[in-house]
């Protein structure tokens, strides 16, 4: 006979020998007192899908990497164009098949046109408060405002932002779209100081608040109101050429150099302006241009046709000012903008591509960025 004892432990080994024997015949794991533990539970729990099948699942970053905008320097160039009749006059009514894109001498596939009015833009004004400015101030400043009015009429499409430079530029009203904020500071502004001009378009396209969409729709545009002189700058002309040209800046000049000046630093706000696609005006050497044979009335005060002070004079200034504003605000909303992909071999990897953008008519005169940097350096 056995005692309890013998009998509890012979049917313990029995009950352990069957669910052995099951298993066996099943495949089913084991039941054992630690197989009911968290532990033994998370190791039964399926195996992660390996790293290799999860990239595959995972879209590509592309080749360069996120965060960069190669995509618009290399893959799309944009190209917002300017055509005038021999008069001077804007012309607007032209189709997609009237123009040629040329790079770097072969035809190229336009990918997008718009021959849109008012279309959205960005437009920073930078204003030379040196102490070169002073003498023509009051007249460029009420100019400046009526300007900044013009190009930002509440209209959510446009945007703009206001630089002031002396010996170094400052950012006085961020990105908005508040015209009125913008002119009123203008006329708060009094010239004193040294001139940082290539510092303060360096300022304008690294430091304001950018606008979603930039500089694709809206595009970029920079007014300079100024006579291209700088003594203060750090950056070079060269510089800030090639950082417009990279990030797709159309540049305007307004000149603030008066009748009779003659200036080489005038020079440097012409070259900004063409080789981005945009051009200069210059209001104060106009006054006379309808006048003929001022010189033939000499006066104690110099040879002026309209004596300095008078009605005559505030009044050719003001058309001369009015003329400026309507031409370059004519220019940013009545562009054409093309879009293409570059189809050309560059087995050089050249630094900078040239542009042509030629028109199939007699007597028009196109207006367009020389060219591209097809490479983030």
């Amino acid at each position: 006979m056995f005692s309890k004892f013998q009998r509890a432990v012979y049917w313990w080994a029995a009950m352990c020998a069957a669910g052995v024997l099951a298993a066996a015949q099943t495949g089913a794991p084991a039941v054992t007192a630690a197989s009911s533990t968290p532990k033994a539970v998370a190791a039964q729990a399926p195996a992660p899908v390996p790293a290799k099948t999860q990239e595959k699942e995972q879209p590509k970053e592309p080749a360069n990497g996120p965060g960069t905008n190669i995509s618009v320097l290399v893959n799309e160039v944009v190209v917002p164009v300017t055509v005038t009749d021999s008069h001077g006059r804007f012309v607007s009514n032209l189709d997609e098949k009237d123009f040629k894109i040329m790079d770097e001498g072969k035809e190229q596939s336009i990918q997008f046109f718009s021959r849109e009015r008012s279309q959205p833009v960005v437009v920073g004004f930078v204003i030379d408060m040196s102490n070169a400015s002073r003498l023509q101030w009051k007249h460029y400043q009420d100019s400046a405002s009526e300007l900044a009015l013009t190009l930002l009429p509440g209209d959510k499409k446009y945007s703009g932002f206001l630089i002031a430079y002396t010996n170094e530029p400052e950012l006085l009203i961020d990105t908005t779209n508040d015209g009125d904020e913008i002119a009123e500071k203008i006329r708060k502004l009094k010239p004193a100081g040294g001139a940082a001009l290539y510092d303060a378009v360096y300022m304008a396209i690294t430091k304001h608040k950018m606008v979603k969409g930039e500089p694709i729709e809206p595009r970029r545009v920079m007014v300079i109101i100024s006579d291209g002189h700088d003594n203060a700058s750090k950056k070079t002309l060269d510089q800030v050429l090639e950082l417009c040209q990279r990030q797709l800046v159309t540049v305007y000049g307004v000149s603030t150099v008066a009748f009779g000046d003659v200036t080489p630093d005038e020079r440097n706000l012409v070259r900004l302006a063409e080789e981005t696609g945009g051009r200069v005006v210059s209001p104060l050497q106009k006054v006379y241009s309808d006048i003929s044979g001022y010189l033939s009335t000499p006066s104690d005060d110099g040879n002026y046709a309209l004596t300095v002070g008078t009605g005559g004079y505030a009044s050719e200034l003001a058309q001369g000012m009015f003329r400026a504003i309507t031409d370059i605000a004519g220019e940013v909303e009545t562009q054409y903008i093309l879009r293409y992909v570059p189809n050309v071999e560059d087995t050089k990897k050249k630094q900078f591509r040239r542009i042509d953008v030629v028109v199939d008519y007699p007597n028009m005169k196109v207006r367009a960025r020389k060219g591209y940097y097809p490479y983030v350096p």
